[in-house]
C-alpha cells in the first residue's frame, strides 16, 4: 500500500474573452471554439513506490499545489493517469473544509469522515487529537476564534491521527511556531520509519533533504528536473538567482556529486583550496585542527563591490557554518578586468567526525540574490577524521568540559 503513479498527467483550463463567450458556447457547443486552454500542467509522470518521500519544490506558479490537489482527488485532471494504492491524508490549504462557525471538535469529526474514519473511530482518536493539537480549551470555540497557526495545529492533528497510506502536505507547515513545526516533523520521520508514502512541497531546504528521498523541480507546469534532493536544489537556487543573462551548468564530479554552478561569470573563481597550518594540502582534517580556505578569484570586467563568502555542508546537504566578506566588513571595490585576488579564510575544523563540501559565492552583496558573479556549490570536499578528542557525537565540538559535586546522604 502507498504506491503512487502519475503517467502523463495534465491539467488545461479554459480561458474565455468574456461571460457572454463562455454562454455562447454553452448554448452552442458545436463549432468553433470559444475558449483558448491554459496548461497549468503538462507531461507529469513519476512513480513513487511504498515509504518513498519526494520533495517538490519550484517558484510560485510552477504548479506544485496543482498537482498535490489532483493526487488528492479535489481536481480533476484534463488528461492523464494517477494510480493511488492506499488510504490518502491531505494537508493542503490552511483550513481546507474547516467550517468557521462550527468548533474545533466538531470539524474533527468532519475532518475525519473526509479521511474515511467513522465517528466511533474519530471519537476513539478524539484525545490524541486534542494532545497533540496543544490548544487547549479552544478545541470547543469557533474555528473564526483560530489564529493560522491554531488551524494548522489541529487541521495536522486530524489528518495524521491515523497513519496514512499516503500523506501529502503543501506549505501549510510553514504557519506557525517552530515548536509545532518540530513536532510535526517528527511525527512525520515516524511516519516514514513505518511505510507511509509522502510527497511535500516545502520551500524549507532543511525539511526536504533531512525527509525526502528524492525531489521533483517544477517549471512553468512541467517537471524540470528528478534526482537527489542536494542535486535538485541546488540547482533550483541556482535557477532562482537567474537573471541578467545568468548562465548555469552542472559538472559531475569524480565521487558521483554533482557540482552546480551558476553566474554571470563578470568573475569567476580561479582555484580553491584546503590547507593545513604548514601549507599542505588538506584532504583529511582532524577535530579542531586549524584550516585555512584559499580562493584564488578573477575579474573578467570592472566590478564594483565583490563580496565571497563560503559555506560547509555535511553529506546531507545541511549548512554547519557559513560567512561571507560582507558580513566581515571587507568587501573589494573597483576591481579591474583582469585583476585577481586571494582569500583566505583561517578558521578550527571544530567539526564532528564525516564527510563535508565547501560551497563558494560570488555577489555584489550580502546575498548571490542580488547579483550573482558566480556560485559555486560542492567547490572542494573534505572529511573530518578523530583520533584526538574524546568521543562525542553530533557535528560540532564544543569541547565541553565538566565538573561533578558528590552531596553525602544527610541523616
Amino acid at each position: 500500500m502507498g504506491d503512487i503513479r502519475v503517467d502523463g498527467l495534465g491539467k488545461a483550463y479554459k480561458q474565455y474573452a468574456g461571460q457572454w463567450s463562455r454562454l455562447a458556447e454553452w448554448i452552442m457547443p458545436v463549432g468553433k471554439p470559444r475558449h483558448i486552454e491554459h496548461w497549468v500542467l503538462k507531461d507529469i509522470s513519476f512513480h513513487l513506490k511504498e515509504g518513498e518521500a519526494v520533495g517538490i519544490v519550484g517558484s510560485n506558479g510552477a504548479g506544485k499545489s496543482t498537482l498535490l490537489k489532483m493526487l488528492a482527488g479535489t481536481v480533476r485532471p484534463s488528461c492523464g493517469e494517477i494510480t493511488i494504492r492506499g488510504r490518502v491524508a491531505a494537508m493542503l490549504e490552511l483550513g481546507m473544509g474547516f467550517h468557521p462557525d462550527f468548533t474545533g471538535r466538531q470539524n474533527a469529526v468532519m475532518g475525519g469522515q473526509l479521511l474515511g474514519l467513522s465517528v466511533e473511530e474519530i471519537m476513539q482518536l478524539m484525545p490524541e487529537i486534542e494532545a497533540f493539537a496543544e490548544i487547549g480549551e479552544y478545541i470547543d470555540r469557533p474555528v473564526r476564534t483560530y489564529s493560522s497557526g491554531m488551524q494548522m495545529r489541529l487541521a495536522f492533528s486530524v489528518a495524521t491521527a491515523q497513519r496514512p497510506d499516503v500523506l501529502i502536505v503543501d506549505e501549510a507547515l510553514s504557519v506557525g511556531d517552530s515548536y509545532f513545526q518540530h513536532k510535526s516533523f517528527e511525527r512525520i520521520r515516524t511516519f516514514r520509519q513505518a511505510g507511509t508514502t509522502l510527497l511535500i512541497v516545502s520551500h524549507d531546504r532543511y525539511a526536504i533533504q533531512t525527509v525526502c528521498d528524492h525531489a521533483i523541480l517544477m517549471e512553468a507546469g512541467r517537471i524540470r528536473m528528478q534526482g537527489l534532493p542536494v542535486e535538485v536544489l541546488d540547482y533550483y537556487n541556482a535557477m532562482m538567482a537567474e537573471r541578467d543573462h545568468q548562465a548555469i551548468r552542472q559538472m559531475p564530479l569524480g565521487d558521483g556529486r554533482v557540482a552546480t554552478i551558476s553566474g554571470t561569470g563578470e568573475a569567476y573563481i580561479v582555484d580553491v583550496q584546503l590547507v593545513d597550518g604548514n601549507g599542505r594540502l588538506a584532504g583529511n582534517v582532524e577535530v579542531g585542527q586549524p584550516v585555512r580556505l584559499l580562493a584564488t578569484v578573477r575579474a573578467r570586467e570592472a566590478i564594483p563591490r565583490m563580496v565571497l563568502g563560503f559555506m560547509i555542508t555535511d553529506r546531507l546537504g545541511h549548512c554547519i557554518y557559513g560567512i561571507n566578506t560582507h558580513r566581515l566588513d571587507q568587501p573589494l571595490e573597483d576591481l579591474q578586468p583582469g585583476e585577481e585576488a586571494t582569500y583566505c579564510f583561517s578558521f578550527p575544523a571544530r567539526l564532528g567526525k564525516g564527510s563535508y563540501s565547501v560551497s563558494l559565492s560570488l555577489s555584489r552583496e550580502d546575498s548571490h540574490i542580488d547579483k550573482n558573479y558566480e556560485w559555486r556549490d560542492n567547490a572542494l570536499m573534505f572529511h573530518v577524521v578523530n583520533t584526538r578528542q574524546e568521543n562525542f557525537v553530533g557535528c560540532s565540538w564544543l569541547d565541553a568540559s565538566v565538573e561533578i559535586t558528590r552531596h553525602p546522604r544527610s541523616g
